[in-house]
């Protein structure tokens, strides 16, 4: 097996820095920001962003991974102090409230819940998929969701919902209602 060497300190000044223009841009300009305008905001090359990052999505899963550990770790949280149909109920609200708020988080919420996407696969995906199912599971248990709901499938709806909710008005303002009449229908 090759041996991995660690990153030289510029090459790890580079990467931390091309995470955190990558963060404000996709939060100022969405997904789609231009990755020539991160590299030149990080002083470095457009070379050296592909090399650590040869994709978009690679770039975007990097600097949003730390937020979906976050919600898989808040999703952990909610089901030790929350009835379990109350703590799906909050973790997809707050689920949803981010994938408005920070831009950039639905397109890999929306590739994470495809099925087998690239991101389905990786940190990301992996987080909020584990979240889901731990989540969903004890609802299922609790009989607060009938036992055929799989949790790939609530958090499809729940992406849908935060698109549906960003669509009425903007800002999310619709997602607790929007969710209560999900989860009603989802009941036994």
């Amino acid at each position: 097996m090759p041996q991995v060497r660690p990153m030289r300190a510029d090459a790890r000044r580079n990467y931390e820095r091309l995470l955190k223009v990558a963060a404000e841009a996709f939060a100022e300009h969405g997904e789609n920001a231009s990755l020539d305008d991160i590299a030149k905001r990080a002083g470095v090359g457009a070379g050296t962003l592909y090399r650590h990052f040869p994709t978009r999505q690679a770039l975007l899963e990097a600097a949003y991974v730390d937020r979906f550990e976050a919600l898989g770790a808040r999703a952990d949280e909610l089901a030790r102090e929350l009835p379990p149909g109350e703590a799906l109920m909050v973790w997809l609200n707050e689920l949803c409230v981010a994938t408005i708020q920070v831009r950039g988080l639905k397109p890999l919420l929306g590739s994470a819940v495809t099925d087998g996407g690239p991101v389905a696969r990786t940190a990301c995906g992996a987080s909020v998929q584990g979240a889901a199912t731990r989540l969903v599971e004890a609802a299922r248990a609790e009989g607060a969701l009938r036992a055929d709901v799989q949790p790939i499938e609530v958090l499809r709806l729940a992406h849908g919902v935060a698109t549906a909710s960003e669509l009425a008005d903007g800002q999310g303002r619709q997602i607790r209602r929007y969710l209560t009449l999900l989860v009603e229908g989802l009941r036994p």
